[in-house]
């Protein structure tokens, strides 16, 4: 594959070297160099028309919810994201008797699409470098002082643009480890509505046993609407007079498929990456990290799962927690093992070795960027920043009802009561008692504080478990169902007067108090080293970026929009081609698995689909059967999922929503030979909105082509 740059030793691929499959790109200054190599690979449209234009290709991209990515796809404002975006939102709407989690949801009418509380969609309209702005001010301030500058700045800012445009919102973040700052304007719709999902047997299909996996046949999309002001056609809170929202441009879809080597290009809104961190960092990521994340999720997800098991009413309760919680422990023991099987700490340690030389060479940050400096910070921090892991795993993670509730009167509920009688004042818990379960969420919690404790050093248990062993003979299982059932946080609806006396007393407060305080001891520990090190690792960045200052670098991903772009294609491992696309039949086969495995179960309508011979406008032109998922060398991590993949017309081929097993450790380093991202094809989409769903008024109103 060609290079945009010039080769050098492979460690340097190490850091930010661009490749043509390598790269999370901002748009407004896209570096010519790499543009001249998308127009190589087969992209075909004006520059101008990626970022620019009416009609540019960012315009149909949207910041989905502020946790994923989507993808307006037709001129009354409908949006494509994954199913896995769109699963609360989904699950919020489910009951057992109507469980749109499990047998999916098709809105015949604009009428029946549902509303979603605090669920959002945002378009970028501008991005600018203010570094000139910034970074005087902030050079040398501690990492909370540079927040607070950058906030106040923002916050000035979005008072002035508010005045040209009420419906504007600014945000300003640091990029290249804060060697850089830019300014980006969004307009957010707050009202998102529920169009269309897919049963939780297709768009989960293979759930944690596929997850990060290739081949993939899971059908993973959902379909919202963007809603406005009849008047204006610009946000608006939800009101039932709110009409469709009727963009300028959209993302035109295609039928016509792809194959091997054909140019693709993703935009969205990846999360975030660490490609210039420190083999320090690394290592403390991979140890402190990553291992003990995986060790506390592995216990609260045993007892999750057995609970959704047993019953349907609280599959329903926790499957997004149960989601969103194997999702990244999967993920963080992914990365490990990539981490250890290239030597990716040993190799970025030769790369600091060049990088040293070439300072002594140049002068460049002597006496600033201090690598034995570096080192030592490390290692005093190692063991704090893996307690602080367990500690939010157990306790920060809000998978139980008491320990959320705990933190809310911690943080300040809202206040209820006359002001200025403070004695009178109180706050207020509503009913959710729907939304958790007793059994479910006493067990998880009792598993969690025993495991924490055999975790720990004793320095850094909370008080509780003194009362736990004085006052409940050790046995945490009648502690916390005395949390439940005594403590005045579980009475919904009941008046809590945090004024009294009585109030430091009860079991549940004391409970949120102890945990906080040894938050604040440990974030207080860790405090000593903080700002040394993310000034170390600044001027890190800076090394590199001066050293390779000839060479299009672009900044670690941080929840802005980026562009990536690469090549249709398979990987080979093993010596064995992995195949670059799955078909109906592979689908069909693993569903007769599904006595041995029920995350292969579907139901016989879908047995009845996929097994069909004849997918009509659906079935690939070259290949004659439907395709389902497809590679590419695309660069993306989390929150590109939902991320529209186009073809080098600036056409959807479908959603990104996923990367193989070798793709782990892309959040700090790619691999171009094995990572992929797995996509899903539109087509597969539209087949189960046609077949499945019927939903002819949508297919309608995409128009694909």
């Amino acid at each position: 594959m060609k290079k945009i740059l010039v080769s050098l030793v492979c460690l340097v691929s190490l850091v930010n070297v661009a490749r043509a499959d390598e790269g999370m790109w901002t748009l407004y200054n896209l570096p010519t160099a790499v543009y001249d190599q998308m127009k190589q690979y087969g992209f075909q449209l004006p520059m101008e028309q990626l970022y620019q234009s009416d009609n540019a290709v960012k315009n149909a991209v949207v910041n989905f919810g502020g946790f994923c990515t989507g993808v307006v796809v037709s001129p009354d404002g409908l949006v494509f994201t994954n199913h896995h975006c769109g699963f609360d939102a989904i699950r919020q709407h489910s009951t057992v008797e109507h469980d749109y989690m499990l047998n999916g949801f098709i809105s015949k009418s604009y009428e029946e699409e549902l509303p979603n509380e605090d669920l959002f969609v945002s378009f970028m309209i501008d991005q600018k470098d203010v570094t000139d702005q910034i970074f005087p001010h902030v050079k040398g301030l501690s990492t909370i002082k540079q927040g607070e500058y950058v906030d106040s700045v923002e916050n000035a800012w979005q008072k002035e643009i508010r005045k040209q445009d009420s419906t504007l919102r600014v945000e300003v973040k640091p990029f290249y480890e804060g060697n850089k700052y830019y300014m980006t304007t969004y307009r957010d719709f707050e009202d998102v509505r529920l169009v269309f999902a897919v049963p939780k047997s297709m768009g989960k299909f293979g759930g944690e046993t596929d997850n990060w996996m290739w081949p993939r046949q899971t059908c993973d999309y959902s379909v919202f609407r963007i809603y406005a002001d009849p008047k204006t056609n610009g946000p608006a809170k939800y009101s039932k007079d709110n009409v469709p929202y009727h963009p300028k441009s959209w993302a035109p879809v295609s039928m016509q498929g792809y194959k091997p080597g054909d140019f693709c290009m993703i935009m969205g809104y990846p999360g975030s990456t660490s490609r210039y961190l420190s083999s320090y960092g690394i290592q403390e990521r991979r140890d402190a990290l990553n291992a003990p994340r995986v060790q506390v999720r592995e216990v609260k997800q045993e007892v999750m799962l057995r609970h959704m098991r047993a019953s349907e009413a609280v599959r329903i309760m926790y499957e997004s927690k149960y989601a969103h919680s194997s999702n990244y422990w999967k993920n963080s023991i992914g990365m490990n093992k990539c981490i250890d099987s290239i030597g990716l700490i040993q190799q970025k340690q030769q790369f600091e070795a060049k990088i040293r030389q070439w300072q002594d060479t140049t002068g460049y940050l002597k006496g600033e960027l201090d690598f034995d400096k570096l080192a030592k910070l490390y290692q005093k921090r190692m063991k704090l920043t893996r307690l602080r892991t367990i500690f939010r795993e157990t306790f920060y993670t809000f998978d139980d009802e008491v320990t959320k509730r705990a933190w809310r009167c911690n943080w300040g509920v809202q206040v209820h009561g006359p002001k200025d009688k403070p004695k009178k004042q109180y706050y207020q818990f509503d009913d959710n008692s729907k939304e958790w379960d007793l059994a479910t969420d006493s067990e998880l919690l009792s598993t969690l504080i025993r495991n924490y404790r055999q975790q720990v050093d004793k320095d850094y248990l909370p008080d509780f478990y003194e009362t736990i062993d004085k006052q409940f003979g050790g046995d945490y299982t009648a502690y916390v169902n005395a949390l439940y059932k005594k403590s005045i946080l579980m009475k919904s609806g009941k008046r809590i007067y945090f004024n009294k006396k009585s109030y430091d007393k009860d079991l549940g407060v004391k409970y949120g108090i102890s945990i906080s305080e040894i938050l604040a001891k440990i974030n207080a520990d860790l405090s000593e080293f903080r700002d040394d090190i993310a000034e170390q690792e600044r001027l890190l960045c800076d090394a590199v970026l001066r050293m390779e200052q000839d060479m299009p670098n672009y900044s670690d991903a941080n929840f802005t929009l980026r562009m990536t772009y690469g090549q249709i294609g398979e990987y080979t491992l093993g010596g064995r081609p992995s195949g670059y696309y799955t078909t109906a039949r592979s689908l069909w086969e693993k569903m007769q698995k599904a006595d041995e495995n029920f995350e292969y179960f579907a139901e016989p309508v879908m047995h009845e689909l996929l097994s069909s011979k004849d997918f009509g406008p659906y079935a690939d032109l070259l290949t004659g059967t439907m395709q389902l998922c497809f590679l590419s060398n695309n660069d993306i991590t989390g929150g590109n999922s939902g991320s529209p993949i186009f073809n080098g017309k600036g056409e959807l081929l479908g959603l990104a929503f996923d990367g193989n097993w070798d793709s782990l450790s892309s959040d700090i380093f790619f691999d171009r030979q094995l990572a992929r991202t797995i996509n899903v094809d539109v087509r597969y989409m539209l087949f189960m909105m046609d077949r499945w769903g019927h939903a002819d008024r949508l297919l309608k109103e995409i128009n694909a082509k």
